[in-house]
């Protein structure tokens, strides 16, 4: 079987990332993975694109581990074709988050135990074995073919591995005499020393949102994620055209900006003003009126009361200015939640709705 001479023309495009023999492999590869209609195993794609006799199958297995090509030269061009056709102007939309593959062999290289967000619950969390994979997408709302859905485009992904030890094994045991005993006694050795290589999902996903910042240097770019995605280690690190919205923490404690420093003062200026209130104190001043808001975007339909103002998320973003984004659900009883963007032109309506598109 063969893939339509579209989608072949497409897979075209991405000649210059591999040499002749393995782009072949590839167009192989890629044909049987959208004609498979079963697990997508190596052994399966051969056969689903009718290559059982075209050379030996450990071809198609050397693909992915030992064939010349990068996986990042890969998704640039993908990210350029994409923005090309789905944003050519104004703000880039882009979401991140991780997502688990499930796995079942011990043996397979940076696979762990992770949050399986399908089988869990607030109450209580589940864990699976497999990859956990932090992914970088183009958010692509309203297209023609779906006009009141968002569609999530990959465009850069890394392999989160748990934080291990340099060396694996057992602890050595040492003996050692006790006092006035004479008797051995076992000692456990110490813990194995963590890995100065590993990086969390955050720092990932800082080095997926530089990557595609740098590719397109000339254009604004905004990328929204939950809280995991919203603190210090990602706030602290955006490129200058890059902007983030996320989760603020309900007891998180917000300032006001540090007022000018005055000229007969000693000491260093102040870094923050005063603290604001806290959510629940802000959720509840009257004199702070709430405005409605009527959402019916991307799965959530609801009227919304909303309070916004400016003020420092001081331990997530240093003296960063953030637009603050109160919500409170009057129809479906969710709980009240805060949202902030580094980008201080944009409305409350703007900010949830590049937030909401983010669940794609």
């Amino acid at each position: 079987m063969q893939l339509t001479p579209t989608f072949h023309s497409l897979l075209l495009q991405f000649r210059s990332v591999f040499t002749v023999p393995t782009f072949a492999t590839f167009l192989t590869l890629a044909t049987g993975w959208c004609l498979s209609c079963r697990r997508r195993y190596v052994t399966e794609l051969i056969e689903s694109a009718g290559a059982v006799h075209n050379g030996h199958h450990s071809r198609y297995h050397r693909f992915f581990s030992d064939a010349a090509w990068l996986i990042d030269d890969l998704y640039e061009l993908l990210a350029r074709d994409a923005v090309r056709t789905f944003s050519p102007e104004g703000v880039i939309q882009l979401g991140v988050d991780d997502t688990l593959c499930h796995r079942r062999g011990l043996t397979i290289f940076g696979t762990g135990m992770h949050h399986d967000p399908l089988i869990s619950s607030r109450k209580q969390p589940h864990v699976s074995w497999g990859h956990n994979w932090v992914i970088l997408s183009l958010l692509v709302p309203n297209p023609p073919w779906a006009p009141t859905k968002v569609w999530a485009l990959p465009v850069g992904m890394r392999l989160y591995r748990n934080r291990q030890g340099l060396t694996k094994g057992k602890a050595q045991e040492t003996k050692t005499k006790t006092k006035g005993k004479g008797k051995a006694k076992a000692k456990r050795g110490k813990k194995n020393a963590a890995d100065p290589n590993h990086r969390t999902r955050p720092e990932l996903a800082v080095e997926l949102i530089h990557q595609f910042a740098a590719r397109f240097p000339d254009r604004e770019v905004v990328v929204s994620g939950d809280s995991a995605y919203g603190g210090k280690s990602v706030l602290q690190h955006l490129p200058e055209n890059v902007g983030l919205i996320s989760r603020v923490a309900s007891n998180a404690a917000l300032y006001e900006p540090a007022p000018p420093p005055q000229p007969n003062r000693k000491g260093a200026p102040r870094k923050k003003g005063n603290r604001l209130p806290s959510m629940a104190d802000w959720a509840a001043d009257e004199t702070k009126p709430y405005t409605m808001l009527t959402f019916d975007q991307y799965g959530l339909h609801a009227t919304l009361r909303i309070k916004t103002m400016r003020a420092l998320y001081y331990k997530a973003g240093k003296n960063r200015l953030l637009t603050i984004v109160l919500v409170r659900d009057t129809e479906g009883g969710r709980p009240d939640q805060m949202f902030y963007c580094t980008r201080l032109d944009w409305d409350a309506a703007a900010i949830l709705s590049h937030y909401a598109a983010r669940w794609s």
